[in-house]
């Protein structure tokens, strides 16, 4: 299974859904609460000049109406996550992480 299959399904315990998305495309219906991420960034790591680690960079987005949810404190807790930002769009608040997986 791929990294991304991985974290996908990691998402979708942590959610207790499958309202998980990878870079939906515009004219995808989402459901709420739900996950978005996206690739984001690669770190790479150099030995002698050459590439020997490059760790993938998600930025994971949790959209829910409930302005207390605790979706993004589990978001929040996962190893090498950081919170990046918050703002709310049509009554729906979104909680932005950069998360390396």
């Amino acid at each position: 299974m791929s990294r991304r299959l991985e974290l996908q399904t990691r998402l979708e315990r942590l959610l207790e859904s499958d309202y998980v998305y990878f870079q939906p495309p515009a004219n995808v219906e989402m459901e709420y609460p739900c996950i978005v991420y996206r690739r984001n960034s690669v770190k790479t790591k150099f030995a002698n000049d050459f590439p020997y680690v490059a760790e993938v960079r998600y930025q994971v987005t949790v959209i829910d109406p409930d302005p207390d949810s605790l979706i993004p404190g589990k978001i929040a807790a996962l190893p090498k996550c950081s919170f990046d930002r918050h703002y709310t769009v049509d009554n729906l608040n979104h909680d932005v992480y950069n998360l390396y997986f």
